[in-house]
């Protein structure tokens, strides 16, 4: 039996001339994913479309394996924080989460109950109280995501949910977020932040131009990547010219260029062998390695790569 929640089966959509999505197939499973693009390159017509919001022109899209647009025992299963707000101004963070749980066919004293466990998960236990019109952007954002799951959905989709939180607050609700993929929800996260999504997850969907354009694990994408070698920056307890001249006989060190007297400059195509080998070396040389970095293995690069392409 699959474990797809997500599913887009050749799914495009247009708006007059424009095609928003074009032949878009992918399986999202339970866990984070982030979901990243430019902006127009289609992100917000998926999630609409995964919430039942819109209705593909060709193909199919199934939440928990029914179709969310015409089928409301569907959209039960869903939890959405949308980008914009959509707040009855006069009512409290309270009165507000448990009025939309309600929807959801709980009663008002199980409304009350799951109200408050989300508000308070979310940090909003006190603040909940005042009034929605009244909340600073960042109360206002964290009520959002408690109304996306206070009646429990295995799905929940969250467009740019870390926008007008402070510092602290962002650390609160990427530790939320990774908690509920480690309970086993689907979480698709859209972000124009890449180290935040980083911070949640490592399996991303990249959309460019209305199509697919990677889905996966970020450090297997970019081990695909063989035409894109390795930065590695390398500092040392010394002079690194002489241990820089004996990693070029590793056959996958491709160039080494001396930075400062003890900072080395490596090129690799396989970071993972780079890593043991040149540890390895140090050990044997009795060097210390004073830092090791490799600006070109993480989701900033996978990004800048994709979005480069036509």
């Amino acid at each position: 039996m699959s474990d797809a929640l997500l599913e887009a089966r050749g799914v495009s959509k247009l708006f007059g001339p424009v095609r928003a999505l074009n032949d878009v197939a992918l399986t999202i499973g339970p866990g984070v994913t982030g979901l990243l693009g430019p902006n127009g390159s289609g992100k917000s017509t998926l999630m609409k479309l995964f919430a039942g919001e819109l209705l593909p022109d060709e193909g199919e899209v199934r939440l928990v394996g029914r179709d969310p647009f015409r089928d409301p025992d569907a959209r039960r299963a869903l939890g959405l924080c949308p980008e914009q707000d959509a707040f009855y101004e006069e009512l409290s963070g309270y009165e507000f989460v448990e009025a939309l749980t309600r929807l959801h066919g709980y009663s008002a004293r199980q409304a009350q109950a799951q109200a408050a466990d989300a508000l308070k998960r979310v940090g909003m236990e006190i603040y909940g109280r005042k009034r929605i019109g009244e909340m600073s952007r960042g109360m206002r954002q964290r009520t959002k995501i408690a109304q996306a799951i206070a009646h429990d959905p295995p799905v929940v989709l969250l467009d740019e949910p870390l926008t007008g939180a402070d510092p602290v607050a962002r650390a609160d609700l990427i530790a939320l977020v990774k908690g509920l993929g480690r309970e086993g929800r689907c979480v698709l996260v859209s972000s124009h932040v890449l180290h935040e999504v980083e911070a949640m997850t490592h399996q991303v969907v990249f959309i460019r131009f209305g199509r697919l354009r990677a889905q996966g694990d970020v450090f297997r994408l970019r081990g695909l990547l063989e035409d894109r070698p390795y930065r590695i920056e390398l500092a040392l307890d010394g002079d690194a010219r002489a241990f820089g001249a004996a990693l070029l006989a590793f056959p996958h060190i491709q160039t080494v260029r001396v930075v400062q007297a003890d900072t080395l400059e490596v090129m690799t195509t396989d970071l993972e062998a780079a890593a043991r080998d040149i540890a390895a070396h140090a050990q044997a040389a009795g060097r210390v390695l004073q830092g090791f970095t490799s600006p070109d293995a993480d989701l900033e690069s996978l990004y800048r790569y994709l979005i480069s392409q036509a």
